[in-house]
């Protein structure tokens, strides 16, 4: 009994440990040199090892810190940050330390890391004699996909313009004569496959010259070029994920060097031995030397501060109500969660209290009798009824739907409910059955 009960006890330790070391998802904006990792997480800078552990926070500001760029001997390291209110270029020693400002810009006014074209004054490297920053700025455009590239002393000082009338990502050739850009930033933006006009090529300037050829001349996206001796690397979705190609320069060959199935690869940078990006919420490596694919696991281990659960209040945050047909309650959707709620007084119930579900449009049958409302539980948006007063009686009507779902309206008989998705089909559904027809499909 003894020995049994030390081997539970052993074994729930390790389970314990297990536990204590998972993985760390959603690890952002990460660059190498060497066997050193930066990368941000949580807003705040990191670093660990190439074959990953536990991560050394190196910043702590409430304001978002990322973008980090190695120097090019590796002593430190350059980021975009928050300080001091504006959004604007630090360094600090790779090591820690105390950060400095590097850039004093104008604040613009969309001028915040979550702006849907992405933060201002965003690192992308170093020249290769360390002796500039180069950053990305909308200084001079406004607030749209152009920017201009700036270098600015490590020292600090004042900041001189590349001659580009709009870039985007970019590289310097070991010799920095040469730089590998895009001439256009969206890859903050959501919009998958895209093929317009805005899709981006990976082009060569010359400063010699004063030339720029175009390497790459495809109908998709080719962004984040990364320059290694006679190979520039970049990001592709040509075969619909985005995916790690090399580009020689002798040759004039373009190969495909991974081949993620399901997440794209993200905002990679390149260090002196590999390059480094994210995928799926987890860090890999590319080495230069073989192409050599691997994980970086990496574990953040601090009192996750903004994680806790706090009190919201969520009537600031409603974002759609129906009237119940006698006029006494209120049906409302507010941070992915269904209230019931009266108009004049009583009690509210929130019917749902699924905090990693997101529901959504509730809305009351015309008979009083249901209430409907759309939820992701499945992995996908399907429309449920259930009974006003407790969702233990919920049901699917719709199911295996293969797109988004936008809304739907209850039949005045509140028998059927005719609904819209992002296919520009507009459905109708039987209650009872759950039988679907198509009532007209739009090109």
């Amino acid at each position: 009994m003894k020995r049994q009960f030390m081997v539970i006890l052993a074994l729930w330790g390790c389970f314990a440990f297990i536990r204590g070391q998972e993985e760390t998802k959603l690890l952002r904006f990460p660059a190498t040199f060497r066997n050193q990792v930066v990368f941000t997480y949580a807003g705040d800078l990191y670093t660990t090892g190439d074959q990953g552990g536990v991560a050394r926070k190196l910043t702590s500001h409430p304001g978002y810190e990322l973008s980090a760029r190695f120097s090019p001997d590796g002593k430190t390291i350059a980021f975009t940050g928050q300080y001091d209110g504006n959004t604007e270029v630090f360094t600090i020693p790779a090591e820690g330390g105390i950060p400095k400002r590097v850039t004093y810009t104008a604040t613009l006014s969309r001028d915040d890391v979550g702006d849907r074209m992405g933060p201002n004054n965003m690192v992308t490297g170093w020249t290769p004699d360390g002796k500039y920053i180069i950053y990305r700025s909308r200084k001079q455009s406004f607030n749209d996909f152009k920017g201009q590239l700036y270098k600015v002393p490590v020292a600090g000082g004042i900041s001189e313009e590349l001659p580009f009338s709009v870039a985007g990502s970019n590289s310097f050739s070991p010799d920095g004569k040469m730089l590998a850009y895009n001439r256009v930033f969206r890859e903050f933006r959501t919009w998958k496959y895209y093929q317009g006009g805005m899709a981006d090529d990976v082009w060569i300037y010359d400063f010699a010259t004063e030339k720029s050829e175009n390497i790459t001349n495809n109908k998709a996206q080719d962004i984040f070029p990364m320059w290694s001796g006679n190979k520039i690397y970049f990001l592709s979705d040509r075969d619909r994920i985005m995916n790690l190609f090399c580009y020689n320069i002798d040759n004039k060959s373009t190969t495909k060097v991974t081949d993620f199935k399901e997440y794209d690869i993200k905002f990679p940078s390149i260090g002196d031995r590999s390059i480094i990006f994210e995928n799926g919420g987890s860090l890999y490596t590319v080495s230069l030397a073989d192409d050599k694919l691997s994980k970086v696991p990496v574990t953040i281990e601090n009192d996750f501060l903004y994680d806790r659960l706090e009190w919201k209040d969520v009537s600031r945050s409603i974002r759609s109500s129906d009237l119940s047909p006698n006029g006494e309650r209120l049906i409302l959707s507010a941070r992915g969660d269904i209230y019931n709620t009266p108009v004049k007084q009583g009690i509210t119930r929130n019917l749902t209290r699924s905090s990693g579900i997101h529901e959504r449009n509730a809305s009351w049958s015309p008979d009083g009798k249901w209430i409907g409302y759309i939820s992701d539980q499945t992995g996908e948006f399907e429309i449920y009824i259930s009974d006003p007063k407790s969702l233990e009686s919920a049901r699917a009507i719709t199911k295996k739907s293969d797109n988004y779902i936008f809304d739907f309206e209850w039949s005045p008989n509140s028998k059927s409910i005719l609904y819209y998705d992002k296919k520009f089909r507009l459905w109708n559904v039987d209650i009872a059955s759950g039988k679907k027809t198509k009532i007209v499909e739009s090109e």
